[in-house]
């Protein structure tokens, strides 16, 4: 008995000593698991928040030479300031995870020069994009989703050479529901087309550019707040335009530091402008040309010194109408010999028929004639039916 009790004893240390191991591998095992997470997990973020400044949800990151996205982003992040950095290419990588929270978004003066298909796919319920101060060479069409929620967009000074279809179809077919667009600093000769497919339109910034015209420009948002086009090339605007600002109620226009030119055409805008209030620094517009009216105020300018007076290059316009006139004429003289070349022998057949009408004729006379002269024969007519 006591030596199986003895027994049983050496068989129980074992035991207890197995169990220890496996309390002591599950707990290695769960250390490994918790420093496998820490690396690759919230450490990142601790890192990302050690190089930038986190605040609650927000995340600033300013001129840290940062070349992409830095990665990964906290999933409830609403805030990301990337302003000052390098980051010149944007594609479907730089934001790799859906973020459902981020709502603001600020790239400005990255040095960016593409924007690349799909980029903003996974940020669902962006609101505010600034890419302004970049050298946009290349902004595909299909960047943002058709069904995004974006309402300010800011692209101040970064179209360094992106055509004017490229702007064009980006507004037409990716903004819904914008409401602040800034397109100052760019250079731009034309409003975009599709800046008349943006019903929800109410700020919208034109400032330094060279737009020379806005014919044929449609304004369909009804909450059109403010229109700033000061600082372009405008010379005047066209009376179909003026009908369509004045029925946009609250409507705010900027239009100084145009080089208006004044003369007839610019009767109708002078009434506008003093009919209407919608234009707040109307004041301060002059005109710059004619030189005689140069820095005349708008609002001032007699309405009989606005005359279209072509005096000056007279001269110049009665030479191009002559040279254009003779080149008519010439063009009609060869058509009429070339008319008269191809019915050749129908105009010879024509004029044989009159000369043997006319020779016909001549001789019916002839004939009368010689019998009236003669008396004889005159009698013999006369008694030619006895």
């Amino acid at each position: 008995m006591l030596l199986f009790s003895h027994l049983h004893l050496s068989f129980q240390i074992p035991a207890k000593m197995l169990a220890v191991k496996r309390k002591r591998a599950h707990r290695l095992l769960i250390l490994c698991v918790l420093l496998f997470l820490s690396c690759f997990g919230p450490v990142s973020s601790l890192d990302l928040c050690d190089e930038c400044h986190c605040k609650s949800t927000t995340v600033t990151c300013l001129h840290k030479n940062l070349m992409s996205i830095p990665q990964p982003l906290p999933a409830n992040i609403t805030t990301l300031f990337l302003t000052g950095n390098n980051i010149s290419h944007l594609n479907e990588s730089s934001f790799p995870v859906r973020l459902e929270q981020l709502t603001e978004l600020y790239l400005s003066g990255n040095q960016m020069e593409q924007v690349d298909r799909g980029v903003f796919n996974n940020l669902p319920n962006l609101h505010s994009l600034d890419l302004s101060n970049n050298r946009i060479l290349s902004f595909s069409r299909d960047a943002i989703p058709e069904n995004n929620k974006l309402r300010v967009l800011n692209l101040s000074q970064s179209l360094y050479n992106v055509s004017y279809t490229d702007i064009s179809n980006l507004l037409k077919h990716s903004f819904p529901k914008l409401s602040n667009l800034d397109l100052s600093n760019n250079d731009l000769k034309l409003f975009p087309d599709g800046i008349s497919s943006l019903s929800d339109l109410a700020t919208l910034d034109m400032r330094n550019n060279s737009v020379v015209s806005i014919n044929n420009v449609t304004f369909r948002s009804q909450v059109l707040q403010r229109l700033d086009l000061r600082d372009n090339a405008l010379k005047d605007i066209p009376n179909g335009t003026l009908a369509d600002l004045s029925q946009i109620p609250g409507l705010w226009m900027y239009l100084t530091d145009n080089p208006w030119y004044c003369d007839c055409k610019m009767k109708d805008m002078v009434i506008w402008l003093q009919k209407f209030d919608f234009v707040a620094d109307k004041a301060n517009m002059t005109c710059f040309e004619p030189s005689e009216l140069r820095n005349a105020p708008l609002l001032q300018v007699d309405q009989t010194k606005l005359q279209c007076n072509y005096s000056g290059n007279m001269k110049g316009v009665m030479e191009t109408s002559y040279v254009f006139l003779g080149m008519v004429l010439a063009l009609i003289g060869v058509i009429f010999l070339l008319v008269l070349y191809l019915n050749r022998k129908g105009i010879k057949r024509w004029m044989y028929n009159i000369r043997d009408a006319c020779r016909d004729h001549m001789e019916g006379y002839h004939y009368r004639y010689e019998i009236n002269s003669d008396p004889r024969l005159a009698n013999l007519s006369l008694n030619s039916d006895v």
